[in-house]
């Protein structure tokens, strides 16, 4: 078996796709909390995906990556049997896992994945773990029967109310904690803005909020800087001293400016993408 070989590839929805890749080195060591990057094709741009499960007897890892733009939507074009050009890691520093007594783990769009091996490993550290579960719709929200299963209570909140509660995550928090439960920290992955305010929603509620940040990223190691972020007045390095930080005192504000900076690029490079794909495939 050749490392970086996709081994299961499942359509979640159309456009979230899980892949089970084998890259023993990886599966040996992989924790909570901690990314790969991955690269298609000689060329192409490195991703940074984080590792939603791993399995050090059978040497695979499985990570779920949502197409949002030329890179992306690539690697979901490919097929079982096919190889990723590169597969680095594991990176970034791992969650800080131990007994905090209730931890809420709440995830948005794709970032349900990511929080998903957060919960596995605050349950084994003897938590109780509540899953606060959001997306725009049904159809994106995904791993909902997994988590289920995992955690002592979940709770889904979809946009227009196609299942579960109808409101945003915050909204199903503000109401877990109206009816009693008492949590003592929470880890948040999901789309910026949703993490800025989960985040303002725990520290009210005395909770104690981290957040995994998704910044512009590039070699994964600190040396680029590319990843840097503001928490508590100080530049910090995701790729390394992250991605997951108090969040407090992040700087979502900056954040958002600097993930936002190539998005006119990011765009035209999908829209070249789509174009050469559907050309090739004698679509015109």
């Amino acid at each position: 078996m050749e490392e970086n070989t996709i081994l299961v590839k499942e359509n979640l929805s159309d456009v979230v796709v899980k892949f089970v890749v084998y890259k023993p080195l990886i599966a040996q060591s992989a924790k909570a909390g901690q990314f790969v990057i991955l690269r298609g094709r000689e060329g192409g741009e490195r991703i940074p995906v984080t590792l939603v499960d791993w399995d050090k007897e059978k040497g695979t890892i499985t990570v779920i990556i949502q197409a949002i733009g030329k890179s992306t939507s690539m690697f979901n074009s490919f097929k079982q049997g096919e190889k990723f050009l590169n597969v680095a890691g594991p990176l970034g520093t791992p969650v800080d896992v131990k007994n905090y007594g209730t931890v809420a783990v709440v995830g948005g769009g794709v970032g349900i994945a990511e929080v998903y091996p957060i919960a596995r490993a605050m349950k084994e550290a003897g938590n109780r773990v509540i899953a606060v579960l959001g997306a725009r719709t049904k159809d994106l929200l995904i791993l909902e029967p997994e988590m289920s299963a995992l955690c002592d209570k979940t709770v889904s909140t979809t946009d227009d109310g196609s299942f579960g509660m109808k409101g945003m995550v915050t909204d199903a928090l503000q109401k877990l904690h109206d009816e009693g439960e008492k949590i003592n920290a929470g880890f948040i992955i999901g789309p910026i803005p949703m993490m800025k305010f989960t985040s303002r929603l725990m520290d009210k509620l005395g909770m104690e909020p981290y957040a995994s940040l998704n910044p512009i990223m590039l070699d994964g190691t600190g040396m680029c800087g590319c990843c840097r972020v503001t928490v508590d007045g100080k530049v910090r390095f995701a790729c390394v001293e992250g991605p997951m930080f108090p969040s407090k005192t992040i700087d979502f504000d900056e954040l958002i400016r600097r993930t936002s900076e190539y998005r006119p690029q990011e765009a035209e490079s999908l829209h070249l993408y789509e174009k050469d794909h559907v050309c090739k495939c004698g679509l015109h």
